[in-house]
């Protein structure tokens, strides 16, 4: 292809022989590209060779190119940013402005409220202007003068006109209006209209920017709620369990202090706690030889909790415990499989610069014998084997209520990817943990058995433990998440989990048989917000936008009747998360808790050791049992995770009391903050 000016040139020299076939004229440059071609083409007019002006329009079209790139991650960067500063905003209007905004308000919806607070009248249309004077003339129907309430809706327009709609204050029963300009296609949100005869305090809010909504029940109910909204009186009952303290039980299998843990059990008891929930730890059990078990410390506590007629659950507790402030280890994975690990550091998780964890075995040695002609898998079921045989007598007392296996660090089911020992520090992305000699071996046969053997690899632009999404080619928008190779390997990755859970809940299935299991499942919700969820990817779900995550996992957990138990943040995400982590935990529950339920799956909830304050703990109850949930869904039971001890008083009596009665349902008025 030839430069138009090249060309003109060719055509003047008769020493150069016209082209016998006309080739296409390119596409024209834009933007940057367009500048650049011009200025290429102005400083050779004369006689410039077709090729190298050609080649220099290619090497401008590129660069271009990169440049609009550029420019529209800073554009999304700062309409996030934007978000944010709105986010704040509105946050504090709620809370110190008495605004009722509601959950997805713009700052349209500011500023009417504002306006409003002001004297001014502002109309649903925008029409905006005081009392003592009329509005000007519309083309257009608008709602009345009296009060109206903006809410979000899913719902078309003409089924919300068909919805049957109850009463509400003064047994006036609402109006539904919808603007007729507006087509099906650009309606975004409802407007309805409720007369109210008894307070004059909000005369009006605009209208919603919004596609979602709450059904018609739910409408009249938040109507109500309002002054009420802390009222959990007559709600579903939700057990309450507390989780002892690690220290209970030392490192060489004693009860520490029998009349600490008498006295933290009757302070739990006349909060009325349901039960307790104890970490048996695999270090401390099998801690020194294999197969060799010692389960007298633990003996003793269970007949302490006994003679206190409280519930148990038990914690098959495969990882290491670090403390949250230090990260010092304070109880490792046993002795022996330290040994082992000296010899093979192949059975530990590795990131990609070779680095070890070991916070627990990696799965890629679930079916390898390489812990002293064991398996990984059958190294866990004969612990949960020898403790079902020797509190067999418990067990027929139906002292243990459920039995929780530990499917990865902390418990919880994902990849060891943000470990603090590692360097890591919220809101870092965390890295892939599939570096080791086994789970690269599990790579190689499935990027084999795919037909791409060059597939065997990890990412190599995943940045490190605290890079953020757009900082690396693989997470940003449009990374290398989404290609052919992205999507293969993340789905290997995300099958490795799903089939370790498998491998164990099968044997766990044989060794507890009738008992209730547990799977604790994490709540990674920082950078929830962005299209690749990248720190949820690296921990082993693969739920980008365009992908759920959660239901290949809940599908084999469903397999074998578990019950799901997941971490409530309690967080209200409004300032420096929202803004730099992109973090959602509301999203991320309401994906993860709709995911489960749907699927008929048992769900229950524990508290991170960061929320044990009212709010939080507000939320958490409203999470645990949705007052708007049709189908009355809510959580089993609720596991409190205390930061320490009751008896060392850091924890308000009174807040926890009043959050026992709230998930209780018998919470009374003069309790209500």
């Amino acid at each position: 292809m030839q430069n138009p000016q090249s060309s003109t040139n060719a055509n003047q020299d008769p020493t150069i022989e016209p082209q016998p076939q006309p080739q296409p004229q390119p596409r024209r440059p834009r933007g940057f590209a367009a500048a650049a071609a011009a200025a290429a083409a102005s400083v050779s007019p004369t006689g410039t060779p077709s090729g190298t002006a050609a080649a220099s329009t290619g090497s401008s079209t590129g660069k271009g190119k990169r440049e609009r790139e550029k420019e529209k991650e800073r554009t999304k960067l700062r309409e996030r940013h934007r978000r944010a500063i709105t986010s704040r905003m509105l946050a504090g209007l709620r809370q110190y402005g008495n605004f009722p905004l509601p959950a997805r308000a713009d700052m349209n919806d500011v500023l009417a409220a504002l306006a409003r607070e002001a004297g001014w009248t502002v109309e649903p249309d925008g029409t905006t202007y005081r009392l003592r004077h009329s509005p000007p003339p519309q083309h257009h129907q608008h709602l009345g003068a009296f009060p109206v309430r903006s809410v979000e809706s899913p719902l078309s327009a003409s089924s919300l006109k068909s919805c049957s709609v109850k009463a509400t204050l003064d047994c006036q029963p609402p109006v539904v209006r919808i603007d007729e300009s507006l087509s099906p296609a650009s309606l975004d949100s409802v407007v309805i209209a409720e007369r109210d005869t008894r307070s004059e305090k909000y005369p009006s809010t605009s209208p919603i920017d919004s596609v979602e909504c709450l059904e018609a029940d739910q409408l009249i109910q938040d109507v109500h709620s309002r002054e009420h909204e802390n009222d959990f009186t007559g709600t579903q009952y939700v057990p309450v369990y507390i989780k002892l303290s690690t220290g209970v039980i030392n490192n060489f299998c004693q009860l520490a202090d029998p009349e600490g843990v008498r006295q933290e059990l009757s302070h739990m008891k006349s909060l009325n706690v349901d039960g307790v929930v104890v970490d048996c730890w695999w270090g401390i059990v099998e801690g020194w030889n294999p197969q060799k078990y010692v389960w007298s410390g633990y003996r003793e506590l269970f007949n302490v909790i006994r003679e206190f007629k409280m519930k148990i659950q038990v914690v098959m507790a495969f990882h290491e415990y670090a403390r949250t402030d230090t990260a010092e280890v304070v109880i490792s994975l046993p002795q022996w499989i330290l040994e082992i690990g000296k010899e093979n550091q192949d059975i530990f998780f590795t990131d990609r610069e070779g680095r070890r964890t070991t916070e627990c075995l990696s799965w890629g040695i679930d079916k390898e014998r390489v812990l002293n002609g064991r398996t990984g898998i059958e190294v866990y079921f004969d612990f949960m084997r020898n403790f079902r045989t020797e509190f067999d007598d418990l067990f027929a007392e139906g002292l243990f209520s459920a039995v929780e296996i530990g499917l990865g660090p902390s418990g919880e089911l994902r990849y060891p990817s943000f470990s603090e020992r590692m360097g890591w520090r919220y809101p870092g992305i965390g890295e892939f943990q599939c570096y080791d000699k086994y789970l690269q071996q599990n790579l190689r046969k499935a990027a084999k058995l795919r037909g791409h053997s060059f597939w065997a690899r990890g990412p190599d632009n995943t940045g490190q433990y605290n890079s953020q999404p757009h900082e690396t080619g693989f997470f940003c928008e449009r990374g290398d998440y989404d290609s052919y190779y992205g999507r293969f390997f993340l789905h290997w990755y995300a099958q490795s989990l799903t089939d370790h859970a498998d491998n164990v809940l099968s044997l766990a299935s044989l060794a507890f048989e009738e008992t209730k299991i547990i799977v604790k499942v994490p709540a990674i919700y920082w950078w929830y917000k962005t299209s690749s969820h990248a720190a949820e990817l690296t921990a082993g779900y693969y739920n980008p936008t365009n992908q759920d995550g959660y239901s290949p996992v809940f599908e084999v957990l469903k397999k074998h009747s578990v019950t799901i138990k997941f971490v409530c943040s309690g967080l209200q995400v409004c300032s420096y998360e929202s803004d730099e982590a992109f973090a959602d935990p509301e999203g991320l529950s309401w994906q993860v808790l709709n995911s489960a339920w749907d699927r008929g799956l048992t769900v229950a909830g524990e508290n991170t050791l960061s929320c044990f304050d009212r709010e939080g703990c507000l939320r958490i109850s409203e999470t645990a049992k949705p007052r708007n949930d049709p189908d009355h869904r809510h959580f089993s039971f609720f596991v409190y995770q205390q930061p320490s001890p009751l008896v060392e008083g850091v924890i308000c009596f009174l807040d926890l009391d009043y959050f026992i009665k709230c998930m209780h349902g018998d919470i009374t008025g003069d309790l209500v903050p």
